[in-house]
């Protein structure tokens, strides 16, 4: 590996001097990007020379362009076939893969290529459909794109490049095997980018194994150091106070992002805070693809101006204007408070990060914070504190409950009433609703069951068996349909009901009634007719 490297761009840089096409350079003229961030001016020429790069950058620094402009610039003028991509980029997540996707579309058009993201939560027939029409640089998760490998729908023999973004962070979710895997699927030849805010433990097995000669670039050390970021501990006596600064918190004017440790505690506070009056949304592992997306568009917008989320959103999720960030859980480990502080003071912007410290949690917390390079001491708040809206710009809420946010109506339908739904009844009984069974000619055209009226339930009969007597009636089959007719059962009056034993086979009936008939007898088994009668009492079982 070369020795790493920590570099700044010089004012006068532009991407034309980095060596990008015109009609990249164009491309984000357009976008109002005209100057390169440090990390892209100091990868841009080491990727389009097809050098293997590692990239360390603070979050918010631009490490996207600076792996995806080179890697467009590389793919131009081959177009892939289908389901086979020349580029891949590996992402830990989904809303980073959406974001990836949605920065490097426009430069993709101006070149002529195919940008699309594969990712778990969403149909894998779309995303398979999508890959066979041609796919030039292909963003996915680890797992969707193993999936859509297995199934056919994507082959990586033709990958020129590969990046992976915040390929620790895919080490610390467990991605590590699917990585390799997937790796192992590119050619050996291939060119490698491993691009993250931190590069240590288990990416440096990636960087040995798959990564040859790479130019490593930092442009700033693994620490929460940012010009414009200022860090807060805001100690608070038990969790009763918790919820209530973090409330007043909440009611602040602008976009805040509030970290908690799981799904439920989301979901927990996101409701908490709407009960007090607050627009606020929940976003975590455990929601739908759907429900993530326009939980995180409410908030880039503005109508839902707080986000509670857990460390989902802590990596690659860029929404601009996000003035305080708030550790309502503390992390629990410096690299984890350096991607959620991460999500202000982006690109120059100012920003606040605030930790809200329970009297037990003050030892760990200081120390955390000393390990992610934050020098700071901590201050005793409490609910309508001076110093707690100097700092935050808390306010007391309204208290007046709003609604959580919802998905979008659908097309409102015609105010045609709708006529009432009948169950149908079985071939030739009444409907449940009108009473109506099948009509006589589809009941002659079908079954061969003459339609019977809408008499009571208790004169309903349950046809018997070819050749054997109806329930109520007590008559068999007709002799034209046992000499060969259809299968179908004559209405009878209701009559009276005789008690009888079922005879054995050739015998009469207990009663006296009527065995078989000579027809049935003769064409078929020579069974008598059953019953679902009891026997009289008097009547010998043993017959």
């Amino acid at each position: 590996m070369t020795p790493s490297t920590t570099v700044a761009a010089a004012p006068t840089v532009t991407f034309a001097d980095l060596g990008l096409p015109a009609v990249l350079v164009q491309a984000l003229r357009r976008d109002g990007i005209e100057t390169p961030f440090p990390i892209q001016a100091a990868t841009l020429p080491d990727v389009l020379a097809a050098k293997d790069v590692l990239g360390r950058g603070p979050t918010g620094s631009g490490k996207t362009l600076a792996f995806g402009l080179p890697m467009l610039a590389r793919l131009a003028g081959a177009p892939a076939k289908p389901r086979r991509p020349r580029g891949l980029v590996l992402v830990p997540t989904r809303e980073l893969a959406a974001q990836i996707e949605r920065a490097l579309d426009e430069p993709a058009l101006a070149l002529g290529l195919r940008v699309a993201s594969v990712v778990g939560g969403a149909p894998i027939k779309r995303q398979a459909d999508r890959l066979a029409r041609g796919v030039d640089l292909l963003i996915a998760t680890p797992g969707r794109l193993a999936d859509l490998i297995a199934q056919g729908s994507a082959d990586l023999s033709d990958v020129l490049i590969t990046a992976l973004d915040e390929a620790d962070h895919m080490a610390d979710m467990g991605f590590l095997p699917q990585v390799t895997k997937l790796l192992d699927r590119t050619p050996r030849d291939g060119q490698r980018l491993l691009f993250s805010a931190t590069l240590d433990g288990e990416v440096d097995k990636l960087v040995k194994r798959y990564l040859r000669a790479p130019v490593t670039h930092s442009t700033a050390p693994p620490s929460a150091s940012v010009a414009t970021m200022s860090h807060h501990l805001l100690y608070v006596r038990d969790k009763v106070a918790k919820r209530a600064v973090a409330t007043e918190i909440a009611a602040r004017d602008g976009l805040t992002i509030m970290f908690v440790r799981t799904k439920h505690g989301a979901d927990r506070l996101a409701k908490q805070l709407r009960g007090a009056g607050i627009a606020a949304g929940a976003l975590h592992g455990g929601k739908a693809q759907n429900n993530r997306t326009r939980t995180l568009a409410a908030f880039a917008d503005g109508s839902v101006p707080v986000l509670v989320t857990t460390d989902v959103a802590a990596r690659g999720i860029h929404v601009d204007g996000i003035s305080l960030v708030v550790h309502v859980d503390p992390p629990a480990e410096p690299k984890a408070y350096l991607h959620r502080a991460g999500r202000t003071a982006r690109a120059g912007e100012d920003g606040v990060v605030v930790t809200l410290v329970m009297d037990d949690e003050r030892r760990e917390v200081e120390t955390m914070a000393r390990k992610a390079g934050v020098e700071v001491d901590g201050v005793d708040v409490r609910p309508g504190d001076r110093t707690l809206i100097t700092i935050t710009g808390a306010r007391r809420p309204s208290g007046v409950p709003v609604a959580a946010p919802t998905a979008p109506a659908s097309t409102p339908a015609t105010d045609t009433a709708k006529p009432p739904r009948r169950k149908p009844g079985r071939r030739g009984e009444p409907s449940a609703a009108g009473g109506h069974g099948t009509s006589a000619a589809t009941q002659s055209g079908r079954s061969g069951k003459t339609p019977t009226t809408g008499a009571p339930k208790s004169a309903r009969r349950k046809p018997g068996r070819r050749g054997e007597p109806a329930v109520v009636s007590g008559r068999g089959t007709s002799a034209a349909t046992q000499s060969g007719g259809r299968r179908g059962t004559t209405p009878a009056p209701e009559t009276h009901k005789s008690p009888r034993q079922p005879a054995r086979r050739g015998e009469p009936t207990a009663a006296g009634g009527h065995g078989t008939s000579a027809a049935t007898s003769s064409g078929r088994s020579g069974k008598t007719t059953r019953r679902n009668h009891k026997a009289a009492p008097n009547v010998d079982r043993r017959q």
